[in-house]
């Protein structure tokens, strides 16, 4: 599936069309942007491939998992990153790894970047806790998005480089919150080994695009 970009969602009139129809105006008007920030969801593990509820578990990549990392790192490759920061948990660390050493830099840890926590529903199929509780948002023990939001919205703010790009390994329940706290409507499909990039404006963060896919890019 083809991520959200300014160019296949600038047509329609809604809130996260409108937020990304901006940063291209912007874009094609010269402004400058004054910062960079590159949300990548880490690579495939085999509770990803069997859809099981990750939160804290701590799988490894598998071997797609792998390769998805070297594909991101490689078509990263030209933007001005400076940093990799991550979510400590090892399948985004071995993620974060892979692109730190594309462009010569440490990948830390940041713990505010961590999965959602599923609490007693990690490991369990997705697709059962929706049929017991409706959704797993309504599973007791499940971490609030609000929470979730609480600690990465001031991560986000925190890792951003005037004038530079950084990298931010992290988890699709946290980087779609995010994006829909920057472009309210907005729920992407953030699959393993997407990137979705922000910009910071001066201002306030711009969502570029959301949920891209290296064989989503043309050369």
């Amino acid at each position: 599936m083809v991520g959200l970009t300014a160019n296949n969602l600038g047509v329609a009139d809604n809130g996260p069309c409108l937020t990304i129809t901006r940063a291209a105006g912007m874009l094609e008007a010269g402004v400058a942007m004054t910062a960079s920030v590159f949300l990548v969801r880490h690579g495939r593990t085999v509770l990803n491939a069997q859809d099981r509820l990750r939160g804290l578990a701590d799988p490894l990549l598998d071997d797609v998992g792998v390769a998805q990392a070297e594909a991101v790192a490689a078509v990263l490759d030209g933007r001005d990153v400076v940093a990799v920061r991550s979510s400590p948990l090892a399948r985004a660390m071995a993620t974060a790894r892979v692109i730190a050493a594309h462009f010569g830099v440490p990948a830390d840890a940041d713990p505010r970047f961590n999965d959602r926590d599923y609490g007693p529903w990690t490991g369990r199929e997705r697709a059962a806790v929706v049929a017991e509780f409706g959704s797993v948002d309504a599973a007791p023990g499940v971490e609030p998005t609000a929470a979730v939001l609480a600690r990465a919205r001031p991560a986000l703010e925190a890792v951003r480089v005037d004038g530079h790009g950084v990298v931010v390994v992290s988890h699709d329940a946290v980087i779609r919150p995010l994006i829909g706290s920057l472009a309210p409507g907005s729920d992407p499909e953030i699959p393993t080994g997407s990137w979705s990039q922000l910009q910071w404006d001066g201002r306030e963060w711009v969502v570029v695009s959301a949920g891209i896919l290296p064989e989503d890019v043309t050369s």
